[in-house]
């Protein structure tokens, strides 16, 4: 789920509506790529995948700072688009080390996580877009699921269990299953966006993918953890 403000100028035709979901999708589309592309980047140079692995928290601010800029500067065509693929550049980066470590527990297991990731991610779009439901309740019973799903994940990172590990996982699995069938449909329903609300549209979407893609993969891989 992206920040969240009042659109400037609301959706009021279905032109308007299609042109937000179609550069919506291209711009999440890019952006896995450019996700790709950045840990690309880091496994053809050993020095920047010591340095995301070696340095979390560096990392992790290098990270939050574009997507913050993106998200204040969501309208502002072209540095919207540029932060948002600089994030997610970074963002390819810094879980390059976790995916390293995967592929070295299980070779394969990479792949096999992306491809139920993009399984699952058409399923439940699929679901928003033909379902009559309406899942605005679903927002704050999924909001305090992730709090409480943070919390799991640092108090495992003490505890060190490899049982509590994959049931992390499986609820995070669930947990963002639930905020990509949110986010889907207040992009199509809700009118929560307006028609230059794009960028934070996508990265909402952008954001509940990568998060399922991760938890897959550790559920895929034991509930290891890097």
């Amino acid at each position: 789920m992206g920040f969240s403000y009042a659109p400037a100028v609301q959706v009021r035709s279905g032109t308007e509506r299609a042109t937000l979901v179609r550069r919506t999708y291209g711009l999440v589309f890019l952006s896995v790529i450019t996700t790709i592309l950045g840990s690309a980047f880091a496994f053809a140079q050993p020095a920047v995948m010591d340095a995301s692995a070696q340095h979390p928290f560096i990392m992790m601010i290098a990270l939050f700072a574009p997507l913050i800029m993106a998200q204040r500067a969501a309208r502002e065509f072209p540095k919207n688009i540029i932060l948002t693929f600089l994030f997610t550049f970074i963002e390819g980066i810094f879980i390059a080390p976790f995916l390293l470590l995967a592929e070295r527990n299980a070779p394969g297991v990479v792949s096999q996580a992306a491809i139920l990731t993009f399984a699952a991610f058409g399923v439940l779009s699929l679901y928003a877009v033909v379902s009559r439901r309406d899942f605005s309740a679903w927002g704050s019973f999924l909001m305090v699921g992730l709090f409480v799903l943070f919390a799991a994940i640092i108090l495992n990172a003490f505890v060190g269990s490899a049982a509590g590990g994959l049931w992390i996982a499986a609820v995070g699995v669930m947990i963002f299953s639930g905020l990509l069938v949110f986010d889907t449909w207040r992009l199509l329903r809700s009118g929560a966006y307006g028609q230059d609300d794009y960028v934070l549209a996508a990265v909402a979407i952008y954001l509940d993918l990568l998060n399922m893609f991760i938890f897959i993969l550790s559920l895929l891989g034991g509930g290891r953890r890097r």
